[in-house]
């Protein structure tokens, strides 16, 4: 498997480099991780829940940071053992560059194996699972880096093992409830206010 994607984030180069080596920071931000631990120079023990296609396991293992140029770049050497779900190892090179004084463009290229009954489901659920996990890092990470979430807010997040667990925006409520409130705004309604009210709404 071999994933090379690119983010911005909303903050100068030297404060992205800072997040990306905070163990609190990338505990509350990487989907189902349970621990994320100093183990040695440069290196981390990590405790997950993942889920990948039908097979849904804990992975504990290992990442390491090497070639470390701060604060523009490392590769990350990792594995992990998910028991009867088999086991995952890999590299992954990440680079920042300043986007802006106030932006930041972060780039990786992971390349991965997988064994176990994860090799068994074929590398397109592999693959979109790695992306999915991916996205809900970035879109976690950037939040924390935003101010909109901090670390400890996210770690009390409820979060399923298959990812069901995510945030869901006030806006998407249940559309009955947007019905009826609707309803209940609307010119000549009962809570009727005023047109500029009831369009506010929306």
């Amino acid at each position: 498997m071999e994933l090379t994607e690119q983010h911005i984030l909303p903050v100068p180069q030297q404060r992205a480099w800072e997040a990306l080596n905070d163990t609190a920071v990338l505990r509350a931000t990487i989907p189902g991780c349970e621990s994320f631990e100093a183990d040695g120079e440069n290196g981390y023990a990590v405790a997950m829940r993942a889920a990948v296609g039908p097979v849904k396991a804990n992975f504990k293992g290992r990442m390491s940071l090497t070639d470390i140029n701060a604060p523009h770049s490392y590769t990350v050497v990792f594995e992990g053992q998910g028991g009867v779900a088999g086991f995952a190892k890999g590299t992954a090179q990440v680079v920042l560059e300043a986007e802006s004084e106030t932006s930041t463009k972060l780039s990786y290229t992971a390349k991965a194996q997988v064994g176990g009954k994860l090799a068994q489901i074929g590398s397109r659920l592999v693959d979109g699972a790695a992306r999915k996990i991916a996205g809900e890092f970035f879109k976690r990470f950037s939040a924390y880096l935003t101010g909109e979430a901090e670390p400890d807010a996210q770690a009390a997040e409820s979060e399923s093992p298959d990812g069901a667990g995510d945030n869901t925006s006030a806006q998407a409520a249940d559309p009955s409830e947007r019905a009826a409130e609707a309803a209940e705004h609307a010119p000549g309604g009962k809570g009727h206010k005023s047109w500029k009210a009831w369009i506010s709404k929306f």
